[in-house]
Protein backbone atom coordinates (compact mmCIF):
# COMPACT_ATOMS: atom_id res chain seq x y z
CA UNK A 1 0.00 0.00 0.00
CA UNK A 2 2.49 2.44 0.77
CA UNK A 3 4.18 1.44 -2.53
CA UNK A 4 1.09 2.57 -4.68
CA UNK A 5 0.94 6.08 -2.65
CA UNK A 6 4.61 6.67 -3.20
CA UNK A 7 4.36 5.50 -6.97
CA UNK A 8 1.32 8.18 -7.17
CA UNK A 9 3.09 10.63 -5.49
CA UNK A 10 5.98 10.43 -7.55
CA UNK A 11 3.94 10.42 -10.76
CA UNK A 12 1.95 13.67 -9.41
CA UNK A 13 5.27 15.20 -9.33
CA UNK A 14 6.56 14.39 -12.60
CA UNK A 15 3.59 15.11 -14.82
CA UNK A 16 3.71 18.52 -14.53
CA UNK A 17 7.89 19.21 -15.33
CA UNK A 18 6.04 17.67 -19.05
CA UNK A 19 3.56 20.65 -19.23
CA UNK A 20 3.96 23.47 -22.06
CA UNK A 21 4.84 26.34 -22.01
CA UNK A 22 2.01 28.45 -23.49
CA UNK A 23 2.81 32.23 -24.36
CA UNK A 24 -0.62 34.61 -24.27
CA UNK A 25 -0.81 37.18 -26.89
CA UNK A 26 -0.59 40.66 -24.99
CA UNK A 27 -3.61 42.37 -24.22
CA UNK A 28 -4.66 46.27 -24.31
CA UNK A 29 -6.70 47.49 -21.81
CA UNK A 30 -8.30 50.80 -22.39
CA UNK A 31 -10.37 53.21 -20.26
CA UNK A 32 -11.25 54.80 -22.61
CA UNK A 33 -14.49 56.31 -20.83
CA UNK A 34 -13.52 56.47 -17.37
CA UNK A 35 -14.42 60.39 -17.09
CA UNK A 36 -18.23 59.18 -17.71
CA UNK A 37 -17.88 56.33 -15.48
CA UNK A 38 -16.74 58.34 -12.57
CA UNK A 39 -18.88 60.96 -13.17
CA UNK A 40 -22.59 58.88 -13.36
CA UNK A 41 -21.58 56.51 -11.50
CA UNK A 42 -23.53 56.56 -8.13
CA UNK A 43 -23.30 53.67 -5.75
CA UNK A 44 -27.02 53.86 -4.80
CA UNK A 45 -28.31 53.82 -7.77
CA UNK A 46 -30.85 50.94 -9.45
CA UNK A 47 -29.10 48.13 -10.81
CA UNK A 48 -30.87 48.66 -14.66
CA UNK A 49 -29.63 52.14 -14.43
CA UNK A 50 -25.93 51.19 -13.28
CA UNK A 51 -26.03 48.10 -16.04
CA UNK A 52 -26.97 50.53 -18.73
CA UNK A 53 -24.34 53.63 -17.76
CA UNK A 54 -21.60 50.38 -17.85
CA UNK A 55 -22.75 49.10 -21.71
CA UNK A 56 -22.29 52.44 -22.72
CA UNK A 57 -18.99 53.12 -21.24
CA UNK A 58 -17.94 49.79 -23.17
CA UNK A 59 -19.33 50.55 -26.61
CA UNK A 60 -16.90 50.69 -29.39
CA UNK A 61 -18.92 53.23 -32.23
CA UNK A 62 -15.30 51.76 -34.51
CA UNK A 63 -16.59 47.92 -33.95
CA UNK A 64 -20.56 48.92 -35.61
CA UNK A 65 -21.91 48.55 -38.43
CA UNK A 66 -22.61 52.55 -38.46
CA UNK A 67 -18.90 53.28 -38.22
CA UNK A 68 -17.63 54.98 -41.39
CA UNK A 69 -14.12 57.21 -41.58
CA UNK A 70 -15.60 60.44 -42.35
CA UNK A 71 -17.97 60.87 -39.85
CA UNK A 72 -16.96 62.58 -36.33
CA UNK A 73 -19.42 62.43 -34.41
CA UNK A 74 -21.87 59.19 -33.58
CA UNK A 75 -25.37 59.16 -32.01
CA UNK A 76 -26.50 55.73 -30.20
CA UNK A 77 -29.47 55.02 -28.38
CA UNK A 78 -29.74 52.30 -25.64
CA UNK A 79 -33.02 50.87 -24.66
CA UNK A 80 -34.54 49.01 -21.79
CA UNK A 81 -38.32 48.56 -20.20
CA UNK A 82 -37.48 50.64 -17.60
CA UNK A 83 -34.46 53.28 -19.67
CA UNK A 84 -33.04 54.62 -22.22
CA UNK A 85 -29.98 56.80 -22.75
CA UNK A 86 -28.87 58.69 -25.78
CA UNK A 87 -24.68 59.01 -26.25
CA UNK A 88 -22.71 61.21 -28.32
CA UNK A 89 -19.37 59.59 -29.21
CA UNK A 90 -16.03 60.87 -31.46
CA UNK A 91 -14.87 58.84 -33.90
CA UNK A 92 -12.46 57.29 -31.97
CA UNK A 93 -14.98 55.95 -29.54
CA UNK A 94 -14.89 58.32 -26.53
CA UNK A 95 -18.36 59.45 -25.01
CA UNK A 96 -19.03 63.33 -25.34
CA UNK A 97 -22.32 63.43 -24.06
CA UNK A 98 -25.16 61.58 -23.20
CA UNK A 99 -28.89 62.33 -21.63
CA UNK A 100 -30.81 59.44 -20.02
CA UNK A 101 -34.20 58.92 -18.62
CA UNK A 102 -34.97 55.98 -16.20
CA UNK A 103 -38.41 55.75 -15.01
CA UNK A 104 -40.02 53.43 -11.81
CA UNK A 105 -36.75 52.66 -11.03
CA UNK A 106 -35.70 51.73 -7.22
CA UNK A 107 -35.06 55.33 -4.84
CA UNK A 108 -32.02 56.11 -3.14
CA UNK A 109 -32.34 55.92 0.74
CA UNK A 110 -31.57 59.60 1.22
CA UNK A 111 -34.40 60.48 -1.88
CA UNK A 112 -37.18 58.50 -0.16
CA UNK A 113 -36.32 59.44 3.36
CA UNK A 114 -36.49 63.06 2.02
CA UNK A 115 -39.87 62.99 0.61
CA UNK A 116 -41.51 61.09 3.48
CA UNK A 117 -40.09 63.35 6.04
CA UNK A 118 -40.79 66.69 3.99
CA UNK A 119 -44.51 64.91 2.86
CA UNK A 120 -45.74 62.87 5.86
CA UNK A 121 -49.00 61.15 4.68
CA UNK A 122 -47.65 61.53 0.83
CA UNK A 123 -46.89 58.26 -1.34
CA UNK A 124 -44.83 57.80 -4.20
CA UNK A 125 -46.50 56.96 -6.98
CA UNK A 126 -44.42 57.75 -9.79
CA UNK A 127 -40.47 58.32 -10.32
CA UNK A 128 -38.05 59.58 -12.86
CA UNK A 129 -34.33 59.34 -12.50
CA UNK A 130 -32.74 61.86 -15.20
CA UNK A 131 -29.14 62.17 -15.78
CA UNK A 132 -27.01 64.43 -18.27
CA UNK A 133 -23.14 64.55 -18.84
CA UNK A 134 -21.24 66.78 -20.64
CA UNK A 135 -17.49 66.40 -21.04
CA UNK A 136 -16.19 69.13 -22.86
CA UNK A 137 -18.07 71.64 -20.23
CA UNK A 138 -17.09 68.88 -17.49
CA UNK A 139 -20.87 69.23 -15.91
CA UNK A 140 -22.92 66.47 -15.11
CA UNK A 141 -26.55 66.55 -13.47
CA UNK A 142 -28.64 64.17 -11.92
CA UNK A 143 -32.12 64.70 -10.22
CA UNK A 144 -35.45 62.96 -9.48
CA UNK A 145 -38.50 63.96 -9.89
CA UNK A 146 -41.32 62.34 -8.19
CA UNK A 147 -45.04 62.50 -8.32
CA UNK A 148 -46.55 62.49 -4.74
CA UNK A 149 -50.14 61.59 -3.88
CA UNK A 150 -52.36 61.98 -0.57
CA UNK A 151 -55.86 61.42 -1.09
CA UNK A 152 -57.48 63.26 -4.57
CA UNK A 153 -54.54 65.79 -4.34
CA UNK A 154 -51.11 65.02 -6.49
CA UNK A 155 -47.74 67.02 -6.43
CA UNK A 156 -44.52 66.89 -7.92
CA UNK A 157 -40.99 67.87 -6.22
CA UNK A 158 -37.54 67.32 -7.49
CA UNK A 159 -34.34 66.62 -5.86
CA UNK A 160 -31.00 65.31 -6.14
CA UNK A 161 -29.41 62.28 -6.05
CA UNK A 162 -28.47 63.69 -2.03
CA UNK A 163 -32.05 63.99 -1.24
CA UNK A 164 -32.03 67.71 -1.75
CA UNK A 165 -35.13 69.22 -2.64
CA UNK A 166 -34.48 71.42 -5.79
Amino acid sequence: MKKIILALFAIGIAVPSFAQVVTLPEVVVSARNYKYLDDVNNASAAQPVQMLERYATTYDVRDSEYYEDEYDKYFISFFIPKGKILAAYDDEGNLLRTIEKYENVKLPLAVSKTAAKEYPGWKIIKDAYLVSYHDNLGVTKKEYKLVLEKGNNRIRIKTDENGNIL
